[in-house]
């Protein structure tokens, strides 16, 4: 199955703030918020929601193909996701523009306050997926990740018009989105990702209910941070999909990604949609005990022993007959 990853590429400037975003606001001035945080650390990683999730797929011995636009200062980041397996040769190279950057302040309780500078994302309309297509023999489903806007409403039209696949995982452009895009980036998605709140906002923006969107899209899935997530599909009783427990946490950024990485592995191999939301979640748990959204490691005989102890004996050997990790 071969998967193309459109989306952000970018480098993520992350930190850390010791109390409560919280405690800082003031009710009766929500209007007119000016705060300062004073952090204790800053991390800079390899990151973007397309980046990252190329990058836990290349983990699990899969070869997503990355799209999306870079700077010229991308050829370092090109080589750390290359030996990990991801195909980079469709990624458009700005002669004008640096990688985009994300400036992501969290605090004590996980809770994320983020900015997020274009740079030569925004060239990523000037992508045609026809090409990409042609040179890796095909695609069986393209990820219309958060990226440009135009550019993904430009993916979207071209997955339906040549009769590709695609899912829809809008995330962080919802806030920016108007209603009208956001149900044709959604409308005839064969996979619809989002995050609980996320899903409230999509209802919110569309005017659509839930059963309106499960009426546009096959399958919608919802990660439910710390309660695991859930696979909804019309007409049928709806999924969850228990977590796997973490050994410490470190930081959320990249959980996301990684849950889609994970899902979209499954897929990959034909298993369920139970399945592949496991794997998803474990996935997930990798990037939580890390600060970044790429410094995890996956390997094979870790990575099973701990989905057993999860989900059983059963499924570790259902997904051990098509896991790779990199790592042993």
């Amino acid at each position: 199955m071969r998967i193309a990853v459109t989306g952000s590429i970018a480098t993520d400037h992350l930190m850390t703030f010791p109390g409560r975003f919280g405690d800082q606001l003031i009710a009766e001035q929500l209007d007119r918020v000016s705060l300062s945080f004073l952090v204790d650390e800053l991390e800079i990683r390899r990151g973007g929601c397309a980046g990252n999730i190329a990058f836990g797929m290349g983990g699990l011995g899969l070869r997503p193909i990355l799209v999306g636009a870079v700077g010229d200062d991308f050829a370092d980041y090109r080589s750390w996701l290359e030996r990990h397996g991801v195909d980079c040769d469709s990624v458009h190279i700005s002669e004008l523009h640096h990688t985009a950057r994300f400036l992501c302040t969290t605090d004590q309780d996980h809770n994320q306050i983020a900015s997020f500078y274009t740079g030569a994302m925004a060239e990523a309309r000037n992508i045609e997926l026809g090409p990409i297509a042609a040179r890796v023999g095909g695609l069986d489903l393209v990820l219309v990740g958060p990226n440009d806007p135009d550019a993904m409403l430009r993916h979207t039209a071209e997955s339906k018009s040549r009769g590709i696949p695609f899912a829809a995982d809008i995330s962080q452009q919802l806030a920016r989105m108007p209603g009208e895009q956001i149900r044709e980036l959604i409308d005839g998605a064969a996979y619809l990702f989002s995050n609980d709140y996320e899903k409230g906002l999509i209802e919110q923006k569309t005017g659509w209910s839930d059963e309106e969107v499960l009426d546009r899209v096959g399958v919608r899935v919802t990660t439910l941070g710390p309660k695991g997530s859930r696979i909804d599909r019309k007409g049928e009783p709806s999924i969850h999909v228990s977590p796997a427990p973490e050994r410490g946490k470190a930081d959320p950024t990249g959980v996301g990604d990684a849950f889609r990485s994970g899902f979209l592995a499954g897929l990959t191999w034909g298993l369920s949609l139970e399945r592949c939301a496991q794997i998803g979640n474990l996935t997930a748990t990798h990037v939580l005990e890390r600060v970044g959204g790429q410094e995890y490691e996956l390997g094979q005989a870790d990575f099973l022993e701990r989905f057993g102890a999860c989900y059983g004996k059963e499924a570790a050997a259902e997904i051990g007959a098509h896991l790779r990790c990199l790592r042993p």
